[in-house]
């Protein structure tokens, strides 16, 4: 048997088991999704000004209140940022995208170039054009007022592009001949994986200015960036470790073998296999940190979840189907970055598996 109908028998009925799991997921599939599909999109209101629009009337029942979400969305992706300046936020999206195109997709040439555009011309043209410059005469903005998406793009950016190179160097300093920097190296990784990341918010917001000469108040901002780079660095290093770890000795001899010295083995020798090896691990990190920015609304930062639920505190829309129409809308922000990134991985393992055919 070939064809759709040997793809079905080998994968979906192979066995009783698999047989019973398969019609039993078709049963759950049929239960949840009809009643799903007409509240959040054929019973669901897409205009209205305020809540009349979402509430019931002559018996009808009405699904998702999207037109809360339609009212609201500049405030979820932008937070107070200045109405008439957001074509900034839109200018530093699009620059972020040019320079994760040209890192990430492989075809595309000049990777060195990509990397300093990435590493050093991007994050100068975002700061500026997010917070201003006296200097340049850009109108300043100040963080307080960013929100939304703004924010959470903005710290799980930063926290995964400072925590990988941190992380590598901390595995390195871990497994390091060295006995003051391997000690140290040890003390950071688990003291920091051994407290969970409300306690660094914390500390990183109202313990750390306790610390600083008198006067001295880093931006609310720059506080959570430096806890959340630092908290993911620590479980990055376990699992550039791992990879480490991984790496048959025979890779090291030969590498010592042709002469190289310790960092250019690593560099060219060790790192990037072992970074292949566990490009799961890795990528499954930048998921949890991207969700865990969430946890930033404790320390008073409006992050996308915060402003969902400010917006529901909103008298004007209060309906027994506001609430889940915005979380709804919440999680399919978050699973679409998380989905995406997931699906790079899966292609990037695909790539660098031995024999693909590039």
């Amino acid at each position: 048997m070939v064809g759709p109908l040997a793809w079905i028998r080998e994968r979906l009925f192979s066995s009783i088991g698999n047989a019973i799991l398969t019609l039993a997921t078709l049963a759950f599939i049929v239960w949840i999704v009809p009643p799903l599909l007409r509240f959040f999109i054929l019973d669901s209101v897409w205009t209205g000004a305020d809540r009349e629009a979402c509430l019931s009337k002559a018996g009808e029942e009405v699904g998702a209140c999207w037109a809360f979400v339609r009212a609201r969305f500049g405030y979820f992706m932008y937070g107070q940022y200045p109405q008439a300046l957001r074509w900034r936020v839109d200018l530093t999206g699009v620059l972020c995208v040019l320079g994760a195109v040209w890192l990430l997709w492989p075809r595309v040439p000049q990777k060195g170039w990509g990397a300093v555009y990435f590493f050093i011309i991007f994050p100068i043209c975002a700061f500026i054009l997010l917070s201003g410059s006296s200097w340049l005469g850009v109108e300043q903005v100040p963080t307080n007022l960013w929100g939304g998406l703004l924010v959470t793009l903005v710290i799980s950016i930063v926290g995964i592009v400072v925590s990988l190179p941190l992380g590598v160097a901390l595995a390195l300093g871990r497994r390091s001949k060295l006995p003051i920097v391997k000690f140290f190296s040890i003390v950071f990784i688990e003291f920091v994986r051994g407290v969970p990341l409300i306690t660094v918010l914390f500390m990183a917001n109202v313990m750390l200015p306790l610390f600083l000469p008198e006067g001295m108040r880093p931006d609310n901002l720059l506080r959570v960036l430096i806890g959340v780079a630092l908290f993911a660095a620590a479980y990055m290093a376990e699992v550039v470790r791992g990879g480490l770890q991984a790496m048959p000795k025979g890779q090291y001899e030969g590498a010592m073998a042709l002469g190289l010295n310790y960092p250019q083995m690593m560099t060219l020798v060790i790192l990037p296999q072992a970074l292949k090896i566990v490009i799961p691990g890795i990528v499954n990190t930048f998921i949890g940190l991207f969700k865990d920015t969430s946890l930033v609304s404790i320390v008073g930062i409006f992050d996308l979840l915060k402003t969902v639920e400010v917006s529901l505190a909103d008298s004007r829309w209060a309906t027994p189907v506001t609430r889940p129409t915005a979380y709804a809308f919440a999680a399919v922000i978050y699973f679409i970055f998380c989905f995406g990134m997931s699906r790079y991985s899966m292609w990037m393992e695909r790539r660098l598996s031995t024999g693909h055919k590039r």
